[in-house]
């Protein structure tokens, strides 16, 4: 099966700080911008930061294998080498993680690496990668 790329737009207080974040320490190539909004490619999908510069974070989370995962947030499934070298480039920038990389449900169906951490405008985001990608959507 060929995924096509999804395509997600966003609000940012500040749109430099999304180039930086984004860009920068993500390594999203940039595409199209205006005064208003970029475009970024992660991992092949298109997300779009909107400026909203009244954008206030509206902190909810829900309990899941034990943590307090952020609701909404968003991310890609990555390959495992993929994971792997993303978490060691955001422990060595410094992000403060809102969970800390791990592997959730450990020995059971659905095992997966994950880590969440938000952008500079709140927005949360959770990438993560399977051992096994028959697990994506196992039960």
């Amino acid at each position: 099966m060929s995924l096509r790329p999804f395509h997600l737009a966003f609000p940012v207080h500040d749109l430099a700080a999304a180039r930086s974040f984004y860009g920068n320490l993500l390594g999203c190539r940039e595409g199209r911008s205006s005064d208003h909004w970029i475009d970024f490619d992660l991992y092949g999908h298109q997300i779009v930061a909107h400026l909203d510069p009244a954008m206030e974070p509206r902190p909810v989370h829900n309990s899941v294998d034990g943590h307090d995962v952020p609701v909404p947030h968003f991310g890609v499934v990555l390959t495992m080498p993929q994971w792997e070298d993303l978490a060691e480039r955001l422990k060595a920038a410094s992000i403060a993680f809102g969970i800390e990389p791990h592997v959730r449900f450990k020995g059971q169906v659905g095992e997966q690496a994950t880590m969440f951490f938000t952008d500079p405008s709140g927005n949360a985001l959770e990438f993560k990668a399977f051992g096994d990608d028959s697990q994506i959507f196992a039960t």
